[in-house]
């Protein structure tokens, strides 16, 4: 049941990708409906990115002015020069010195303009993307088991991760930049128009072949890109994979192997990257080149221009300054665009997430779990009560009841047909039975990670789609084959179990598991912090803390799925031992392959096909010689 989560996916992350802005752009299928729902999401922080769309408009606006009153100061500095060499004045070194103060003060406002807009954005950033985070780790809790086992987990790591981080990384720079952008492009050829409609007319000129240029070259660059994001993801997902498996990789002598694949990989993404950088690197050279074009051009125009008088000098270097503040900006916002069209797609994915189909909805007035209290209002030991919606209380007892259940992972695939059982207070119900028989799903609807297509699942008189999800599971402990435990300590995760339980209780609850005499053996004992793969602890090892884990939940009804299958036999009769202590009293479900160690459960369902084909005991079900009796007997010549 437990699966290993890839890191991001492949293609996702990892060791990196293109230079910004010419990366390869995955487009979205339906741009016009994201961006409806990426400006839903942004609406209420509608007044901040106003405030910022005129802080960008102010920045930019007094930025283009500049040039202009800049061109004065050279003027007068101009005409200064003039009167000196004519000897009939001086430089008027008190007007130019206004001018630059003016200059100064100009630009210094349009830095706290941009400082401001930043700040502002930064905040609605953080929040925007704070809320995406939420609502996706909210989703994924309300999301059926169903969708995650048909979805690869560096799908979902790779939503709440890289694509929440470019639709971030766009608010953040894209969006102000697109007004400060066209702001100093309209504002820049209204100023140039304002000094000459001629040198205007030949800045656009040259403006139709370097736009062809950059259209060019990215085409040609795209698919080299499409390229290396391809051989980036199999040199990606190859190293995780050996890594992951890297004990396995060293028993079957496979590094050769394993180096061989991995360079053949890396040939192909060093074949496609140094192509796609080069294609790309020539952008700001072929765009260089076509600037400085267009001011050979604007200086040979302005000297011709400002030899017959037309022109002054100082005019001749606002102008220059307006082609590049004209120029720089069209490159910027062909950036923009191909990012805006990678965060589209990657907002996409993230609202595709969001409208998921979730579990049934729970209901408005359920079946509710608390604990059991006494006439003094005091909880009685660990017991609880079952409160139904009108009102009635009792006592949660672990009677189950399954009445004609019928269940299928896929609608046209029914594996279990026509379930029936009956299970009291304090049995031990084991499930035996070939592979894929059942048995785990049969787990599976009883703790409703699925919902039972036809029938019902009865506990203590409750239908289980009487209560909520939470309170159901509150009832159960589990544990399972494959143990899970997280990077903690391991007093931390024995006490996952009970996030309240004492110290004292834990170490109650390992002596109970057999777990104790290891864990004071380790160097740091209970402190000690279980590695990311739990590697510094063995199998077995494992196994006891997780039963350790169950037996301080004190539940109600036990899951044991092969629960001993990875230690060895005396450590497997201890933790039976601890486990008919713990399962006294309570309704117990032991899913087993070791038919021996079930011999004294007090019912065998024998389970083929989805259905069960024997019930009884270990004797009865042996007397009857048959389907049962031939798996046990089985078991046993394989051993011999």
């Amino acid at each position: 049941m437990q699966q290993q989560a890839r890191g991001g996916g492949r293609g996702h992350g990892g060791f990196g990708g293109g230079p910004p802005g010419m990366r390869s752009v995955e487009k979205a299928r339906d741009f016009k409906g994201t961006v409806r729902k990426l400006l839903k999401t942004l609406s209420p922080f509608r007044l901040q990115i106003i405030t910022v769309l005129i802080f960008a408009f102010g920045s930019a606006a007094f930025a283009i002015i500049g040039p202009k009153i800049l061109s004065r100061a050279t003027n007068k500095l101009a005409e200064g020069i003039q009167l000196i060499w004519t000897g009939t004045g001086a430089i008027d070194f008190d007007y130019i010195l206004r001018v630059l103060l003016w200059l100064v003060a100009l630009y210094a406002f349009s830095a706290i303009l941009s400082y401001v807009q930043g700040w502002i954005m930064s905040g609605v950033t953080a929040k925007v993307t704070y809320n995406l985070r939420r609502d996706i780790s909210q989703k994924i809790n309300r999301m059926p088991l169903r969708f995650f086992d048909g979805t690869n987990h560096g799908e979902v790591l790779s939503r709440i991760t890289n694509d929440v981080d470019t639709v971030s990384q766009t608010l953040s720079q894209s969006l102000s930049q697109i007004i400060t952008s066209a702001t100093s492009i309209i504002g820049a050829l209204v100023m140039m128009l304002s000094i000459s409609w001629l040198m205007t007319l030949v800045t656009l000129v040259i403006l139709p072949i370097s736009m062809g240029l950059l259209s060019f070259v990215m085409k040609r660059s795209q698919k080299y890109f499409r390229r290396q994001q391809e051989s980036l993801g199999n040199v990606n997902g190859h190293v995780e994979e050996m890594y992951g498996g890297h004990t396995v990789l060293k028993a079957f002598n496979s590094e050769q192997a394993s180096v061989e694949k991995f360079e053949k990989y890396n040939d192909e993404l060093r074949g496609s990257a140094w192509k796609s950088q080069f294609l790309s690197g020539l952008m700001m050279p072929v765009m260089g080149f076509v600037g400085n074009l267009g001011y050979v051009a604007v200086c040979i125009m302005g000297g011709w221009m400002a030899a017959n008088g037309r022109l002054n000098i100082g005019d001749i270097q606002a102008f220059i300054q307006y082609v590049r503040n004209f120029t720089m900006p069209i490159s910027q916002i062909a950036n923009v665009t191909n990012v805006l069209q990678q965060t589209a797609a990657a907002a996409e994915r993230v609202y595709q997430f969001l409208e998921e189909a979730e579990e049934v909805p729970e209901r408005e007035k359920p079946v509710r779990v608390t604990p059991l209290t006494d006439v003094n209002g005091k909880q009685v030991g660990n017991e609880l009560a079952l409160l139904s919606p009108d009102g009635k209380i009792s006592q949660v007892c672990g009677d189950i009841e399954f009445k004609h259940v019928r269940f299928g992972y896929l609608p046209d695939r029914t594996i279990i047909h026509d379930f029936n059982a009956t299970v009291r207070t304090g049995q031990k119900i084991a499930i035996v039975g070939p592979t894929g028989a059942g048995k785990t799903t049969l787990v599976k609807l009883l703790m409703r990670f699925y919902d039972v297509d036809e029938g019902a699942i009865i506990i203590d008189g409750f239908d289980i789609r009487e209560f909520t999800r939470n309170d159901l599971r509150s009832l159960f402990g589990m544990v399972l084959q494959d143990t899970w435990l997280y990077n903690g300590t391991i007093m931390e995760n024995i006490r996952y179990g009970r996030l309240g339980a004492t110290d004292e209780e834990v170490y109650a609850a390992a002596r109970a598991a057999h777990a104790e005499h290891f864990i004071r053996a380790l160097p740091e004992s209970y402190s000690l912090v279980m590695n990311e793969e739990a590697s510094n602890v063995s199998q077995g090892q494992k196994q006891l803390l997780t039963i350790a884990r169950a037996i301080l939940a004190d539940p109600k009804i036990l899951i044991l799925d092969e629960a001993t299958s990875s230690v060895d036999t005396k450590t497997e009769m201890d933790i039976q031992r601890a486990m008919d202590n713990l399962m006294q009293g309570r309704t117990s479900f032991i899913i087993a392959h070791r038919l021996s160690t079930i011999r004294e459960a007090d019912l065998i369902l024998v389970m083929n096909d989805g259905d069960i084909v024997e019930q009884g005991t270990h004797d009865q079900l042996m007397a009857r010689g048959g389907f049962y009796a031939g798996l046990y007997s089985a078991q046993f010549e394989d051993v011999g």
